[in-house]
Parts: structure tokens; C-alpha cells; sequence
């Protein structure tokens, strides 16, 4: 989940990079590329954040990891006939990991201006639509309704979602709370009218809480996108390759189909449950 605390006006400066403990990326590695070490080791070296169902979930009584994005990099393992190795990270320190050569990818970055100057990326993996988590009576249709000073909207201060927002709906009076369980609280409690968040997570919130609203699909539709992150190389042999096999594995259906059954499992949410017209 990417897109927490990366709401930024533009790219920053290498000493602005310093303060936020990020690394100016070298222009040339003098160490093993990380397609030169998956080869050698037969090893993939992924990040993986507990408590991010369903993006990651890890069983406390097994030790075992569950998850879209794990099962994406079982996929991605299983065309490279890798193991894979899984170090718990966070989605703050997971940029760190990958400038430190502690992991060879991590799976759920979404490419803000300020990651892509110390990390690279993929491909999308997939799309994330923007919706509302919307009080119970309260249904618009377009972005257009929303842009309205009499309507209230919550968001995570400096997420994706408030960046979204603030450009999408400028005249709506937007309520910035610092986390994302304050907003969904604003809603259920009325003092907001409806909550931006990306499909993934808005459907796990309603499915866990019923009481706390609806999810509503604005039109035209707004998303952000899913991609891999990894540590900048001279050697792009590694990103070219995780690019060819997301593309496979898109053109065969099998993002909607992991994603989809990652939700019903881990997070309870039922096909029908989906608003129309997403796409994953």
C-alpha cells in the first residue's frame, strides 16, 4: 500500500533525499546485478509487510505468508525455477531494503516522483481505482457531485488518496486526518460524508464493518497502479525480464483471478461485493 506519505509538490533535490534517509542512487554498480545473483543463488529475495491483508498476511501460528503479492512472487519465482526467500519489511522501510541489496523486488510500490529517483520500477502490475466509502445514504455518480463545498470528504493526510482528491475535487471541503482508520471513523460517525480510498482497501474496511458505509465507484474513473519496486542497477536485464512476465501474466487473466480470490479469502469480500466497472 503503497502510497502512504508520498504526496509531494515536486521531485526533491539529492540533499533533500538525505533528510528523509533515502540514498541519491549511484550512477554506476560496482556489485553483482541482481539478475547475475538470482541465476547463481536460484534465490529471490522478496519484502513482505505483515498485517496488510490482502496484500500480505502472515499466520501467526504457522509462520506462513498469504497474500495476492505473495502468491504474485511465487509466480514470478516459479518462471525463474527460484526459490523464495521472504524478509518482513514495512512499506516505509521497503525502499530502504531495496537500495541496501537486501531484496531483489518488492511487490506493491506505487511509482510516486519522489521513489523513482532512489528506486525503479516495473511495469503496472495492476490497476487500483479510486472509490468513495460513502455513508449509507449517500451515492454519487461522478467526481463532478463530489466537487462541491457542501460535501465532506476524508482522507489520510499526504496519501495517494489526498492527492487524488485535492486535484479531483478542489472546491469540496476535504477533512486530512493522519491515519487512514481516523477517515473511515469521520464516516462512520458522520462527520464526513465519504471516505477516498482504492478499491482494494475500501472493500476489505466494508467487508469487516458493513455499518461504516457502501462503496461507490465514481465516474470517470480515477486509479493509481500497483508496480514492483528495485534497487537502481546499471544492468536492467532483471526489470526487463519481470516486465515480460507481468505482461504473460496479464494477457492470461491471472492478476484479476489472484487478486479476486486473495480478497474473498484473506479479506471476506465476495465477487458481489465489487462495484461495476473495476477493473484489477
Amino acid at each position: 500500500m503503497t502510497d502512504r506519505r508520498q504526496f509531494i509538490a515536486a521531485p526533491l533535490a539529492a540533499a533533500g533525499l538525505g533528510a528523509l534517509g533515502l540514498r541519491p542512487a549511484l550512477a554506476e554498480d560496482a556489485t553483482e546485478s541482481t539478475w547475475a545473483r538470482i541465476n547463481r543463488t536460484k534465490t529471490l529475495r522478496i519484502g513482505a509487510v505483515a498485517g496488510a491483508a490482502p496484500y500480505y498476511h502472515k499466520d501467526l501460528a504457522s509462520g506462513e505468508w498469504q497474500g495476492f503479492m505473495i502468491d504474485f512472487a511465487r509466480g514470478l519465482a516459479a518462471s525463474l525455477n527460484a526459490k523464495l526467500d521472504i524478509t518482513e519489511t514495512t512499506w516505509g522501510n521497503a525502499v530502504l531494503d531495496l537500495q541496501a541489496n537486501k531484496l531483489d523486488v518488492f511487490f506493491g510500490l506505487n511509482p510516486t516522483p519522489q521513489r523513482a529517483l532512489v528506486v525503479d520500477f516495473s511495469d503496472p502490475l495492476f490497476n487500483n481505482a479510486f472509490v468513495l466509502l460513502a455513508r449509507k445514504d449517500f451515492a454519487p455518480r461522478t467526481w463532478a457531485e463530489l466537487n462541491n463545498p457542501k460535501v465532506k470528504i476524508a482522507v489520510d493526510i499526504g496519501s495517494s488518496h489526498d492527492q487524488m482528491i485535492t486535484k479531483t475535487c478542489p472546491d469540496a471541503q476535504i477533512i486530512r486526518l493522519e491515519k487512514s482508520a481516523d477517515a473511515t471513523l469521520a464516516v462512520q460517525t458522520g462527520r464526513a460524508d465519504g471516505q477516498v480510498l482504492v478499491t482494494v482497501l475500501a472493500l476489505t474496511v466494508v467487508s469487516k464493518n458493513p455499518a461504516v458505509g457502501h462503496v461507490v465507484l465514481p465516474t470517470p474513473v480515477q486509479a493509481t497502479t500497483t508496480n514492483l519496486g528495485f534497487r537502481k542497477e546499471t544492468d536492467r536485464t532483471w526489470v526487463e525480464y519481470v516486465d515480460k512476465w507481468i505482461a504473460q501474466t496479464r494477457a492470461g487473466g491471472h492478476v484479476k483471478d489472484v487478486v479476486l480470490s486473495n480478497l474473498q479469502k484473506l479479506s471476506g469480500v465476495t465477487p458481489e461485493q465489487i462495484p461495476p466497472g473495476t477493473t484489477f
